[in-house]
């Protein structure tokens, strides 16, 4: 069902690690719903989600053959979904701080062959919607293209964003875009998830207090997910030595 990527774009290693990092409402509401939530692109916060660098637009402009490309694409945003996991080995200290408000949160650590087999696709149109899953490249938007096509724009991103290593899920539809359309959803689309597979930890923030730690034993226990022996705290949080 997933739409193939160039190599540039491909996990070569199906079990690299990824992270997702959350509040712990957004955890709960994970572990309630049992679905990873899909924002749409025009909802995530980057003007420049989904944009062309400038070489791009002129090239495209020009085999296109119309004015109206820049629109299109723009308006592309609105029909199109994305989940975004932070691709590493290792727990990062900068994600924690870009993604928490707060001391009380929670990243999901998984792996690549773990996400792309626990979603359950089942509800999304085959033939309606193309489906990839990959690496996002970071460039230079004054100096470098991009390829030509739908989903290439939603792969790129500045290079100020590089520290945060994203591999996302993409869903896009991919005819009849127009004005009048009926958007897919309002603000995202909720994907079904098989916890147990995709999770491999549920390590806690830095400094996490006791009661939370043992607050989301007892979430998961109430949902019989398998999950409690999963639960670890930050290594972070590891006494140095000297």
């Amino acid at each position: 069902m997933y739409k193939e990527l160039p190599d540039t774009y491909k996990v070569r290693n199906e079990n690299a690690t990824i992270w997702r990092y959350m509040d712990f409402t957004k955890f709960v509401s994970l572990i309630d719903r049992q679905e990873l939530f899909c924002s749409r692109a025009d909802k995530l916060g980057d003007p420049f989600e989904g944009s062309c660098p400038r070489k791009t637009i002129l090239v495209r402009d020009k085999k296109l053959g119309s004015k109206y490309a820049g629109e299109f694409f723009k308006l592309l945003r609105e029909f199109t979904v994305v989940d975004c996991w932070h691709l590493s080995k290792y727990e990062s200290a900068a994600m924690w701080k870009l993604y928490l408000k707060s001391d009380e949160g929670i990243a999901i650590k998984s792996s690549f062959k773990r996400l792309r087999d626990s979603l359950d696709l089942s509800g999304i149109k085959e033939g309606i919607y193309n489906i990839h899953i990959g690496k996002v490249q970071y460039i230079d938007y004054e100096e470098e293209e991009i390829p030509i096509n739908l989903w290439a724009p939603f792969f790129h991103k500045r290079k100020s964003f590089r520290h945060e290593s994203e591999l996302r899920i993409l869903i896009q539809k991919k005819r009849g875009i127009t004005e009048r359309s009926k958007r897919p959803c309002v603000d995202g689309l909720p994907v079904p998830v098989d916890l147990d597979r995709l999770i491999m930890r549920i390590c806690l923030a830095p400094k996490t207090p006791d009661w939370l730690f043992e607050l989301v034993l007892s979430v998961t226990s109430k949902y019989n997910l398998d999950l409690g022996k999963k639960v670890i705290p930050s290594s972070l949080d590891i006494t140095p030595m000297y």
